[in-house]
């Protein structure tokens, strides 16, 4: 049996991923025709036509915007978490400092 060889990571534009999903919604081919034909993933075509009706308020779920605010927002929570910790330390800091 014949290995595959693994895909090249590639930085794909937004407008290129919206032309794809267009190509999906208005074309006769099915979606992994659409992928084979311009050499992605059956499955990031999927996420990307989901992703597009979730945006068009065709199905529920989280938007693109509302995942950024998402992602922004664990970020800054993390980093208050890790501050809120660092304070919880000081006072013993200083006490052996003042000894």
């Amino acid at each position: 049996m014949g290995t595959k060889k693994p895909r090249p990571c590639r930085s794909l534009t937004p407008e290129f991923k919206a032309e794809i999903v267009e190509l999906c919604g208005r074309d006769d081919r099915p979606v992994g025709q659409v992928a084979k034909d311009f050499d992605l993933t059956e499955t990031a075509v999927r996420l990307w036509v989901s992703q597009a009706e979730v945006d068009g308020g065709e199905r529920y779920g989280l938007t693109g915007s509302e995942r950024e605010e998402l992602a922004a927002l664990r970020r800054e929570n993390r980093r208050l978490r890790e501050d809120v910790e660092v304070l919880k330390r000081a006072p013993a800091h200083f006490a052996s400092m003042s000894k």
